[in-house]
């Protein structure tokens, strides 16, 4: 209401106003909530109703839906839709994902190094993945399958899918009847079956105002491990990783960290065991130099200055910092801060790391950067545990996949079976990859495919009448 208000917008209009744009992003049921008691996703869309609350013609939309889960997201959408049709309203929308505007936006303009590098029918330039590679663009996992199956020269570029259903019937065409054989499985790494270094055991969790978001979670994990958290918004994923380390307390049940019950160790002692880096790195930095922020966690441990200075020249060589080292963090650009904000966990050599929307609002290139990183570490021994809604860097990175609804585990299981699993998803508002779901159309009940460019290069050998 606050925006209707500053216009002098009646009472009675505010109050409709208020009801309308509450349904139209999903928060009608919330209208009572205390704003702070919201997940990251539930603000964002309370921020896009208040705009739309004032009925703007020209609305520009700057990620408006970076924080969302992949329901949210549509849901989003589909409202920017009906305005645009109902009320002839223009959009300017600045995103980075992709599959948001392929289907949807008029025009793209895409911008590179402050210039315009291209602009034109959106379709034109995803079916072109040189150039949407040369533009540090992520690309549709379709038009990756496309491309294999372009360069093999069983379809022309034009013809590149760009949904699922035009990607189904050019396997079928392509096939003419024949029978397409399956990608041969590839047996998931599994973490050595040894006593976990996390234990949940009938964990609750209710806010202040009777809000309960966890409702008795029981999880292992184990040592070594890459597991991902996801579901829809305000499922529980952030407030149950927010327990790994005593941000927040159980109301009932227990966290097992390493065999001892995490309730009697000190905030101190557990950060050396288990490093979270929030959603927002902005909440957690606050020195005045990059090297600063870093070393800041060593010093309050009491670490020696010649261990603080020799670890702190390590981690700013890994990630990608050193020449940034006297710089402001807020000087810097949103993935710096991200590393910025890994680096000072890391300095600390925690067992664990727990990220929190690691990918959020970054291009392609710092995505790229960002998981690259976390898979190195993954590869050194640290244990794993992401909150996500990116559903395909779950399906690139994470071996293991937990399903969070309603404060419950919904599913637990290996990311190519769980994702699979688009019943238990839709029920959890998360969708698969485009991978999963053709994989899973082309050879239902047979282990889904995770990688596009695995899956294009083997239609392109089977339908070039290759290895059978």
């Amino acid at each position: 209401a606050f925006g209707p208000r500053n216009y002098l917008v009646p009472r009675e209009e505010i109050t409709r106003r208020v009801g309308e744009c509450l349904a139209q992003v999903q928060l009608s049921t919330f209208a009572e909530r205390e704003t702070a008691q919201l997940s990251g996703g539930q603000k964002q869309r309370l921020a896009i109703a208040g705009i739309l609350a004032l009925k703007p013609e020209v609305l520009c939309l700057d990620e408006p839906t970076s924080e969302l889960d992949p329901q949210g997201r549509e849901e989003i959408y589909a409202t920017v839709d009906r305005l645009r049709h109902s009320d002839d309203a223009t959009i300017v929308a600045v995103e980075h994902a992709s599959a948001d505007v392929v289907h949807r936006a008029d025009r793209l303009v895409v911008l590179k190094d402050g210039m315009v590098s291209w602009e034109g029918v959106p379709a034109d330039f995803f079916r072109d993945l040189a150039l949407v590679e040369e533009n540090l663009v992520k690309p549709l996992p379709l038009t990756v399958i496309g491309d294999r199956l372009a360069k093999a020269g069983l379809i022309t570029p034009d013809e590149i899918p760009l949904d699922l259903e035009s990607a189904v019937a050019m396997v079928d065409r392509l096939a003419s009847g024949r029978p397409v054989p399956p990608p041969t499985a590839t047996a998931p790494a599994r973490a050595t079956e040894t006593k976990p270094v996390i234990e949940i055991r009938d964990l609750v969790h209710t806010y202040p105002g009777g809000h309960r978001g966890l409702s008795g979670v029981n999880l292992r994990i184990g040592a070594g491990e890459y597991v991902a958290l996801v579901g829809r918004n305000g499922a529980g994923k952030t407030t149950l990783a927010k327990h790994l380390n005593r941000i927040l307390q159980p109301s009932s049940g227990q966290v097992i960290v390493n065999g001892v019950d995490a309730a009697g160790l000190q905030p101190w002692e557990l950060a050396r065991q288990v490093g979270y880096v929030f959603q927002n790195p902005d909440h957690q930095i606050f020195c005045a130099t990059v090297a600063e922020e870093v070393a800041y966690g060593l010093k309050t441990v009491g670490t020696p200055q010649a261990e603080i200075d020799a670890r702190l020249e390590e981690v700013l060589g890994f990630t990608g910092l050193s020449g940034v080292r006297h710089e402001h963090p807020f000087s810097l650009g949103k993935g710096e801060r991200q590393r910025i904000a890994v680096a000072s966990i890391l300095a600390l050599r925690p067992q664990i790391l727990v990220v929190d929307e690691p990918t959020t609002g970054q291009d392609w290139a710092g995505v790229q950067a960002m998981m690259g990183l976390i898979d190195e570490l993954n590869a050194s021994g640290t244990t794993i545990v992401m909150v996500t809604h990116d559903i395909d860097v779950v399906a690139h990175h994470a071996r293991r996949v937990v399903v969070m609804s309603d404060g419950l585990v919904a599913a637990d299981g290996p990311t190519a079976d769980v994702l699979a699993r688009t019943d238990v998803l839709a029920s959890a508002a998360v969708t698969t990859t485009d991978t999963v779901a053709l994989s899973t159309r082309l050879w239902p009940g047979v282990p889904a495919c995770l990688d596009e460019d695995e899956l294009g290069r083997h239609l392109a050998t089977v339908l070039t009448g290759g290895a059978r």
